[in-house]
């Protein structure tokens, strides 16, 4: 099973045994055997759930993410007990001074995310000539930023912050004409996303970013601290660092969705100015996400695993043994 989606209203979840109970409107329905579960996303109104489950979930090392029912936005991350090896965060935070591999890491980040949109683009280009010349005009755009990423010197992370977002731009002027007029997509935008094909990349993104911090921790690492987006407040940078490469599969993802008409323009509302995606509609999205998420979930246990084995070593020498310790 790997991840539980609670999105029922009125839900109650409760602890039986090895198993967790889940009940709407006071009548059992479905029991989950804990050692099946890796993760469990609350979207559901009212859904109810004690300290008990929580830590049952924390002990059994499932993540729990909650999000608001409308909106898709992210509520709170509930983690499972840290790594308990500090020589990995010794060395990640010791990292951070260090501009060289922080500017390795970054261009690395950056060229795969581009890497990754120039072939979604001559992949769409393949199956749609109605649109290829948008797609050829953001492939061209995107090919001359990769040639300076690959030729170049090595970069400065604020320039490449702007070679990464003008990337961005030719790239989403690109997409857009995958999508039909109809749904309203004119490019990337959020806070809240103002059409149908925005929610579900936003909706996307957020998952990615879950996954993201879940394997991190696991690692040994810290989700908090970036190389290319530095640390700040409220936000776990590494996550974001790893989410970056990963984009591109998503936008892809959320392409299929509305090419194979899995989700159509019903599957939405407005609210304000924002665009909802309504329950029946959220059915779809997860269950087709589930299909999808082993291979970024594969490749993001792979770069933390890789990332941890780097740093092990490094702050492995701040750490002395207890009983060799002098008085």
């Amino acid at each position: 099973m790997g991840t539980l989606l609670l999105d029922r209203a009125d839900l109650e979840v409760r602890m039986d045994g090895q198993a967790l109970a889940l009940y709407q409107q006071g009548a059992r329905y479905s029991n989950v055997p804990l050692k099946l579960l890796e993760r469990v996303i609350i979207q559901g109104r009212q859904t109810r759930l004690d300290a008990e489950v929580l830590s049952r979930l924390a002990e059994a090392g499932a993540s729990v993410l909650v999000l608001s029912p409308r909106q898709s936005r992210r509520i709170a991350l509930v983690l499972g007990p840290r790594h308990n090896e500090a020589a990995v965060r010794i060395a990640q935070t010791g990292r951070l001074s260090d501009e060289s591999f922080c500017s390795r890491w970054s261009r690395d980040l950056v060229r795969a995310k581009v890497s990754r949109q120039v072939r979604l683009l001559r992949k769409a280009r393949r199956s749609r000539p109605d649109a290829r010349k948008a797609l050829t005009d953001g492939i061209q755009t995107l090919s001359d930023s990769l040639g300076r990423l690959e030729t170049g010197p090595e970069p400065a992370i604020p320039p490449l912050r702007g070679l990464e977002g003008a990337a961005a731009r030719a790239y989403f002027t690109a997409l857009r004409s995958l999508f039909p007029p109809a749904l309203g997509f004119s490019g990337r935008n959020r806070r809240p996303p103002r059409d149908p094909v925005n929610a579900c990349l936003s909706l996307a993104y957020t998952l990615l970013h879950f996954d993201a911090v879940r394997a991190a921790q696991i690692a040994g690492l810290d989700p908090l601290i970036g190389f290319y987006h530095r640390p700040a407040i409220g936000r776990e940078s590494l996550a974001c660092d790893l989410v970056e490469p990963l984009r591109p599969l998503a936008d892809e993802w959320v392409w299929g969705l509305f090419r194979k008409e899995i989700l159509t323009a019903d599957h939405f509302s407005r609210h304000g100015q924002g665009c909802l995606l309504g329950k029946a509609g959220r059915r779809h999205f997860y269950a087709h996400w589930e299909t999808a998420a082993p291979l970024h979930r594969r490749w993001l246990r792979q770069r933390c695993a890789r990332l941890a084995r780097t740093l092990r070593s490094e702050g492995a020498q701040w750490l002395e043994d207890p009983e060799q310790e002098e008085d």
